[in-house]
């Protein structure tokens, strides 16, 4: 029997075509994902990597074999997708592996309404399901099923994804910006000229073919070295400021006119600063925001400032989006650059968190810089993975060396320690021999101390 478990992640399928997938094992993915779900119609979309229609049209016929009828939305952002769930009210799956390397490919899953597919919530069963029908020498063979085969139809749904995004948010009073927009060859360059059509931005492209063996740097905006590009641009042009998409587009970076990047934790305060005021001024009490609990200290305090409740969850999609489920928030941002809007099915949106940035700049004279200055309160140290041989070990050696008297100590989501004015966290990868590590403080001559300090305890 195959094991899938190298494939199928926490929360979506993710892996190397074809040495650890293909289209017969797409089929049967497509054939489980409805029985598990029980769905009599889905929404299938797919990212412009070159295995991605194949995969996606395979994935259809399975799930059609099972009695599901498809519609085919053909290439798409994340977002996309998800606005095609949440409208549809139906199941989705995306191809994409997102921000990984050309020959890497996944799926992601969702129910109706995008409500997210992980393991706690359908994805170990469809796991199971298609190791039940692998051989022993890998071969997959899906049972037929006694049913009438469901029908494969097409629709577009860009222009209606524009359209949704662009009700949500308010741009029609912003100052002329220009813009430089880097989509790293990734659906942003599907998605970004429909959205900003007839908007007043002068828009600089880069990298906007589809290309998905990514011919000039990788689509992961979280890597430092792939903003370079971006930042020089924005210098070059003078532009207002500039954003960067990852390869499936449903993450958002952002750079200010001088070049320099914005940190995802600065762009979360200032989201819930708009969608706080937009729900107060509906009459809406004390409004929820959601943060994961690596994003800065500065998104709670500016969420209380504003008369908002934060709450804090762990790191992942599918806490945050469980939590704003039960608490109805309003918006959650992670330190990854996932946004959440509860007008988006509580899904994740860049494009959204990026229009609210457009439109909260466009909509004072200031420079951008000037406008998120307020939002970026500590030194931070970004997440920093270090290679360990034993993680619960070395995480007991830190915990043993600044767990003392006077700090605030928990394990919702590793290990985290917090002073008066500094706190950090060291999380295991489920997936890698790592630690990552993560540290704030109000100055960053002890921000310094305390990431060196902990690394030196690491890496021992």
């Amino acid at each position: 029997m195959r094991d899938l478990k190298q494939l199928v992640k926490a929360y979506d399928v993710r892996g190397v075509v074809p040495d650890q997938w293909d289209e017969n094992l797409s089929r049967a993915f497509g054939a489980a994902f409805v029985q598990v779900t029980g769905a009599s119609a889905i929404v299938v979309g797919h990212d412009m990597r070159p295995s991605s229609p194949s995969l996606s049209q395979a994935f259809a016929e399975g799930a059609a074999g099972y009695g599901a009828d498809v519609v085919l939305i053909g290439l798409c952002s994340t977002d996309q997708l998800y606005y095609a769930s949440g409208s549809l009210d139906l199941p989705g799956a995306m191809f994409t592996a997102s921000h990984n390397p050309a020959e890497y490919n996944g799926i992601k899953l969702c129910r109706a309404g995008a409500a997210p597919v992980g393991q706690d919530t359908g994805l170990s069963e469809i796991r199971e399901l298609v190791e039940s029908w692998t051989a022993a020498d890998d071969t997959v063979t899906v049972p037929a099923r006694d049913v009438a085969p469901g029908a494969l139809s097409e629709q577009d749904t860009l222009r209606g994804y524009a359209d949704h995004l662009l009700g949500l948010v308010d741009l029609t009073a912003i100052r002329p910006l220009k813009v430089a927009v880097d989509a790293g060859n990734g659906m942003g360059g599907h998605t970004v000229p429909t959205v900003f059509d007839g908007l007043p931005i002068e828009l600089v492209p880069m990298y906007f073919e589809l290309d998905g063996t990514f011919p000039n740097h990788e689509a992961n905006p979280l890597d430092p070295k792939n903003l370079v590009d971006l930042q020089a641009k924005v210098r070059e042009v003078g532009a207002d400021l500039g954003l960067a998409f990852d390869g499936d587009a449903d993450r958002c970076f952002v750079v200010d006119e001088r070049g320099e990047p914005v940190s995802p934790s600065a762009i979360t305060a200032l989201v819930a600063a708009r969608e706080i005021a937009r729900a107060r001024a509906a009459g809406e009490d004390e409004p929820t925001v959601i943060h994961n609990l690596i994003t800065s200290w500065t998104v709670p305090e500016v969420v209380r400032e504003l008369g908002g409740k934060p709450v804090r969850t762990r790191v992942g999609h599918s806490f945050i989006k469980q939590e704003m489920a039960v608490t109805d928030a309003v918006f959650g941002g992670e330190h990854s650059a996932h946004y959440y809007f509860r007008d988006f099915w509580r899904a994740d949106t860049g494009m959204l968190a990026a229009l609210h940035v457009l439109a909260a700049l466009g909509g004072q004279p200031g420079t951008l810089s000037a406008l998120t200055a307020e939002y970026d309160r500590y030194a931070a140290s970004g997440e920093i993975n270090s290679t360990v041989a034993d993680q619960a070990d070395r995480t007991a050696a830190v915990r043993a060396a600044y767990a003392v008297e006077g700090t605030e100590v928990d394990e919702l989501d590793g290990l985290t320690v917090a002073g008066p004015d500094w706190w950090f966290n060291l999380r295991a990868s489920n997936t890698e021999p790592l630690l990552r590590l993560n540290v704030e403080a109000k100055d960053p001559a002890r921000m310094a101390e305390l990431r060196d300090g902990v690394l030196a305890i690491v890496r021992a």
